[in-house]
């Protein structure tokens, strides 16, 4: 199953990113619809701390709903600010592609790119596997409240407690019983796929990156130590500086790309 992902380096990353609307390399339908889920995704996190006012004066209920409202921001950033700035994203990711590319013939340092790409896939499975068990236990949470105290479930069942809740928001509807608990219910566990979606593919996007330029420059490092030969031969001059204008490129490459990144630089 998990040959379908594969690709060079980013495979699976971006097919994350893309199943969970961040990755947006076509215009249309699908588009629109991904950034409304964006929207509803924000306007859901308004909710919370809409929620959090009128519950304020209750120190345990207002702590439980801040602790899951500033998660719920930093899944809302990400996905917003991947969104604003895809085609630096976009140039980022093509670059790492088709790097991986043009080195994948290259037997001096094919065994590098290889150890690299392993761990990246392990680093990404076990991740995304971490954050979908947090995500079932977050949802279910609420039920193995409901089953493991009798004396709360009989004060739920008469009505003198609420239903538990997967999320703290705020709605212009009752919430605790009926029709709206159900609404509720499913809203939170919608939410709860969206947050570790965004969080699960923009967290590992970012390690794998980091992975890459772990890499490359490992592979830089060797390409570097043959410049005038492997030690067996030596070669030309005119190879000599051939080799010396690769990895004087491959190096300027990796530099402008991290600078970039760590600093946002729009124009590198």
């Amino acid at each position: 199953m998990l040959t379908k992902l594969e690709d060079p380096l980013l495979g699976p990353t971006i097919k994350g990113l893309r199943a969970w609307g961040m990755w947006q390399a076509e215009r249309g339908i699908k588009q629109v619809f991904y950034n409304i889920v964006h929207i509803l995704a924000t306007l859901f996190v308004i909710s919370q701390y809409v929620e959090l006012w009128f519950i304020r004066s209750k120190l345990d209920l207002a702590l439980r709903n801040l602790s899951i409202s500033m998660l719920s921001t930093v899944c809302v950033v990400k996905a917003g600010t991947f969104v604003y700035w895809q085609n630096d994203w976009r140039n980022v990711i093509n670059f790492v592609s088709l790097t991986e590319l043009s080195q994948s013939k290259d037997k001096s340092t094919e065994h590098i790119s290889r150890e690299y790409r392993k761990y990246s896939r392990l680093v990404t499975y076990l991740y995304w596997s971490l954050v979908a068990a947090t995500v079932f236990t977050v949802i279910l949470a609420p039920l193995v409240s409901f089953l493991s105290s009798p004396m709360h479930r009989e004060r739920i069942i008469n009505g003198s407690a609420p239903y538990p809740e997967i999320m703290s928001s705020w709605a212009p509807f009752d919430k605790s019983r009926g029709l709206g608990y159900v609404i509720m219910v499913i809203e939170h566990t919608l939410i709860c796929f969206y947050g570790g979606g965004i969080v699960a593919t923009y967290d590992s996007n970012s390690v794998v990156l980091m992975t890459f330029f772990s890499g490359q420059l490992e592979i830089l490092k060797v390409k570097c130590s043959m410049l005038f030969g492997d030690g067996s031969s030596v070669v030309n001059n005119e190879e000599a500086v051939s080799n010396i204008k690769k990895c004087h490129y491959h190096h300027i490459n990796l530099v402008n790309l991290f600078t970039a990144l760590a600093l946002g630089d729009k124009t590198t």
